[in-house]
């Protein structure tokens, strides 16, 4: 398990990302109540985008024009979400914020602070609000997903509150946050076939496993056990547990103690290649929650699904 140190106290929104490479910050967040939830990637080079993947295939894979503001808000009162990808002219960096078009995100030195102004797809709804992540300490450790070092994650603040406060739909709640980075210089598709992520939030720790299927290889995995002050160690992770798939067949397993049979709480989102869900399983002798995603890349090259995509990815190029 490769890893670097990145010293830096706060996110660094203006990393060079050169063609056919991606960044992503993503930050998810569950209220206290078990209500409520959320999700924002933004995303230089986004990596899901029909576009993005046609401009790579002409041979024009700037990501600075393919970037977008993924936001997903969970609860009793339904679903929005909203996709919209923009061009270089939507872009705006420094090392403290990023704007995508009228959504942002900026650090001030102790907290992450996300301003949503969204439309939702397939059906035009807004998404208007503010979302303020605190986190416990910075992780400064990243990690390379494959062997050839081309893709790094790091777990940036994988313990953090969140306060959120939506005035479309209106919503107020308060819970636990993560926030982490991505970065690659080819595409994921190129390296990945497949992977399964989760994250469980036990108050005093954070438990992260990341297992990943390369297309050359061995699979791989991380786990990783990090307490409140920012601390990172491998852990030895528990056995794979099966899931049952998804609507659209996609396969998903977690980790789980052999003791607690795992066991879908609720699937956010069900898509032909991704799926994201709230997971029951065993950590260590604790019963946990997790966030959890699966991902099928193979299913991602399929061009019938590289068609169906623009219906819940619109494109707003300038």
């Amino acid at each position: 398990m490769e890893q670097t140190a990145d010293h830096a106290v706060q996110p660094k929104f203006n990393i060079p990302v050169g063609q056919n490479g991606y960044a992503w910050w993503y930050a998810d967040g569950l209220s206290d109540d078990g209500q409520h939830g959320f999700t924002v990637i933004a995303m230089i080079g986004s990596v899901f985008s029909p576009y993005y993947a046609a401009a790579r295939r002409n041979g024009v894979g700037d990501p600075l024009y393919h970037v977008a503001m993924n936001v997903a808000l969970y609860g009793a009162g339904g679903k929005r979400w909203a996709l919209t990808e923009r061009g270089r002219s939507d872009l705006t960096t420094s090392e403290s914020m990023l704007r995508i078009g009228p959504s942002e995100m900026t650090w001030d030195g102790t907290s992450l602070t996300i301003v949503v102004d969204e439309i939702t797809v397939p059906f035009p709804r807004r998404i208007r609000g503010t979302i303020k992540l605190i986190p416990t300490a910075i992780q400064p450790l990243q990690f390379a997903l494959d062997s050839g070092s081309q893709h790094f994650w790091q777990p940036i603040a994988p313990i953090a509150r969140a306060e959120v406060n939506m005035t479309a739909p209106a919503l107020n709640w308060h819970g636990h946050a993560y926030f982490d980075h991505n970065r690659g210089t080819v595409p994921l598709e190129t390296t990945f076939q497949s992977w399964h992520w989760s994250r469980a939030n036990t108050g005093a720790t954070s438990t992260i496993f990341y297992d990943v299927t390369p297309r050359i290889g061995l699979p791989r995995s991380i786990a990783l056990e990090i307490t409140r002050t920012g601390r990172a160690r491998a852990v030895e992770p528990p056995p794979v547990a099966a899931l049952p798939s998804t609507g659209w067949l996609i396969n998903r397993a977690t980790r789980s103690d052999t003791s607690v049979q795992p066991h879908i709480v609720s699937t956010l989102e069900d898509t032909p290649f991704y799926a994201r869900s709230i997971v029951s399983n065993g950590i260590a002798g604790i019963r946990s929650t997790s966030m959890h995603e699966s991902l099928n890349l193979d299913r991602f090259r399929m061009r019938v699904v590289q068609a169906m995509l623009p219906f819940r990815m619109p494109r707003r190029a300038r």
